[in-house]
C-alpha cells in the first residue's frame, strides 16, 4: 500500500504548433517579399541599368560638346562660352592643377558602370571624380590641347538614379503596408475557421445554444457552413433532449412496478433465502435505474474551491467499514481543487465501488485502494488505484463507453456498464479529465486531472453559480 503510484503513462507534453492565422500570414508575406524582390530585380535589369547607362552617354555628349566649343572657340568667346555654362547648364569648367585632391566616382556597381561609360565615350585619360577638393559634385576631367580641366556638374543630374536611399524608403513602406494587408487577409479568412472551431468545442461540450454562428455573412461560402452548422447543432440539441426524456422516462415509469413487485415478494414468497435473493435482484434493477437517471440528467453545477482530502475522506468513509475493503488516503489537507463538491463525490464514490466489484487482490485479502494526489503547474492530478487483476491494454479505451463492461478483464460484472462513462461525464463538466492505465505493478490507476482552486491564471476560479434543479 506504500507503493508509490505510477507516474502518469501516455501523458505526453503537447507538440510546438504555429496557429493557421499565422501560417497563412507566412505564406502570403513570403509571397510578397519574392513578389517584391522579383519586381525590383526585373526593374533593375531592364529599366534601372539602362537608364544609368543612357545618362552616362548624356554626360558624355555633354562634355564632348563643351570640349569641341571650347577648342573652336577664340580666348574671348571662350570665357563667355564658360559663364554662360555656368548660368544656363549649371556646368562649370575649372582648370586642372596638379595639386587637386579628388574622390574616384566608383563606389558601388553601378557608379563603377558609369565610370567605365565615360572613360570609353571620352578617351583612356579620363577622370570621373565624387568631389575635389573637397567640393562635391559630379566632376569629369578631360583634356584641350594639352591643357587638363575639370567639367563640374551637380549631382541630382544622376542623384535620383545613384545617389541617396530614397528608393529603399518607398520599398521598406510598401512592403510594412504589404505585410499589414498580409494580416487583414490572413484574418478575413481564418476568422470564421476560429469561430466555426469555438462553436464545435461548445457543441462537443454540450453547450448546443450558445453555439450559434452568424447566417448573414457575406461569404456565400461561409453562410451556408454556418447555416449547416447551426441546423446540425439544433438537430444534436434536440437528439439529445429526446434521449434524456426518453431515459428518464422509461427509468421513472419503472420505478412503479418494482416498487409493487418488491412488496409482493415480501409478502408472497415463503421461502426467506428466495424472497431474499429475489428482493437483492429488484434492488440491483433499482440501482441500473438509478444510473440510466444518473447518464441522463442534464449538468448543472456549482463550482468552488474544495478540501481535496476532506472530500475524499468522505467518500471512502463508507467503504473502509467493510471488512473486505481498505482504503488508504495519502492527500495533502491544504490541496484545494475547483469542483462540485456533489459531482466530485460521486466520482469518487463511483471509482471506489468499481474498485470494490473488480479490483479484489489476488491474494484473497479483499479490496485494497490508494487515493493520493499531486499538483504541478496548477493542475491537480489525483490518482485512484486498486490493486486487482487490472484490464486487457485492448479494451482500455473502451471502458468509459457507455453500456461497456470489461467482463473478460474484471469479472462479475452486474451493472449497466454506466459507472465509468458517468465518471467521465462529471469530470468533464468540471473542467477536468480522466484516464485509464494499467499500473506496471498491478491494478487499474485512474488519473483524474482537475484545476487547482489557487491557480493565478484564472482557470482555477469560480464560474458562476448554476443552481441545481431538484430531482
Amino acid at each position: 500500500m506504500n507503493v508509490p503510484l505510477e507516474a502518469e503513462a501516455g501523458h505526453r507534453p503537447p507538440r510546438f504548433g504555429v496557429s493557421l492565422f499565422w501560417r497563412t500570414f507566412f505564406l502570403l508575406s513570403l509571397l510578397l517579399v519574392g513578389s517584391s524582390i522579383g519586381w525590383y530585380q526585373l526593374f533593375r535589369t531592364l529599366e534601372y541599368e539602362p537608364r544609368v547607362i543612357d545618362n552616362a552617354r548624356q554626360i558624355a555628349s555633354l562634355v564632348n560638346l563643351s570640349r569641341a566649343a571650347l577648342v573652336h572657340s577664340d580666348a574671348i568667346a571662350r570665357v563667355s562660352l564658360i559663364k554662360t555654362l555656368a548660368e544656363q547648364e549649371k556646368v562649370r569648367i575649372i582648370p586642372h592643377e596638379p595639386g587637386d585632391k579628388f574622390d574616384p566616382f566608383a563606389q558601388g556597381e553601378l557608379e563603377q558602370r558609369m565610370s567605365n561609360e565615360l572613360v570609353a565615350r571620352l578617351g583612356p585619360g579620363t577622370l570621373v571624380a565624387s568631389s575635389v577638393n573637397g567640393e562635391d559634385g559630379l566632376w569629369v576631367g578631360f583634356s584641350i590641347e594639352g591643357d587638363s580641366y575639370w567639367l563640374l556638374m551637380d549631382r541630382s543630374r544622376v542623384g535620383a538614379l545613384l545617389g541617396g536611399r530614397a528608393w529603399l524608403l518607398w520599398l521598406a513602406t510598401l512592403g510594412a503596408l504589404s505585410l499589414v494587408g498580409a494580416a487583414l487577409l490572413a484574418r478575413l479568412i481564418n476568422q470564421p475557421l476560429k469561430q466555426l472551431s469555438i462553436a464545435a468545442a461548445r457543441v462537443r461540450d454540450g453547450h448546443y445554444l450558445h453555439s450559434r454562428l452568424d447566417e448573414g455573412a457575406l461569404s456565400g461560402e461561409v453562410r451556408e457552413v454556418n447555416i449547416g452548422f447551426n441546423r446540425m447543432a439544433d438537430q444534436l440539441s434536440k437528439i439529445e433532449q429526446d434521449r434524456a426524456e426518453m431515459l428518464a422516462g422509461i427509468s421513472h415509469d419503472l420505478r412503479t412496478p418494482l416498487a409493487r413487485l418488491r412488496l409482493e415478494t415480501e409478502m408472497s414468497v415463503a421461502d426467506e433465502e428466495a424472497r431474499e435473493h429475489m428482493v437483492a435482484d429488484i434492488a440491483q434493477v433499482d440501482a441500473i435505474i438509478d444510473k440510466f437517471l444518473d447518464y441522463a440528467r442534464p449538468d448543472h453545477l456549482s463550482m468552488e474551491p474544495l478540501p481535496l482530502a476532506e472530500v475524499a475522506l468522505a467518500c471512502a468513509l463508507p467503504f473502509t467499514v467493510r471488512e473486505d475493503m481498505q482504503v488508504q488516503i495519502d492527500i495533502a489537507p491544504e490541496l484545494r481543487v475547483m469542483g462540485d463538491e456533489v459531482e466530485l463525490s460521486r466520482v469518487l464514490s463511483n471509482l471506489l465501488e468499481n474498485a470494490r466489484r473488480y479490483g479484489k487482490s489476488p491474494d484473497g485479502q479483499g479490496t485494497r485502494v490508494r487515493i493520493a494526489a499531486t499538483a504541478h503547474d496548477f493542475m491537480v492530478t489525483l490518482r485512484v488505484r486498486d490493486h486487482g487483476p487490472g484490464v486487457a491494454p485492448e479494451l482500455l479505451p473502451n471502458l468509459t463507453r457507455p453500456f461497456f463492461r470489461g467482463d473478460s478483464a474484471r469479472t462479475s460484472a452486474t451493472g449497466a456498464g454506466l459507472g465509468l462513462a458517468i465518471v467521465v461525464k462529471m469530470v468533464q463538466s468540471m473542467g477536468g479529465s480522466l484516464q485509464l492505465i494499467n499500473s506496471p505493478s498491478g491494478g487499474l490507476l485512474a488519473l483524474i486531472r482537475l484545476h487547482q482552486a489557487d491557480d493565478p491564471s484564472g482557470l482555477g476560479h469560480a464560474p458562476p453559480k448554476k443552481k441545481r434543479r431538484p430531482g
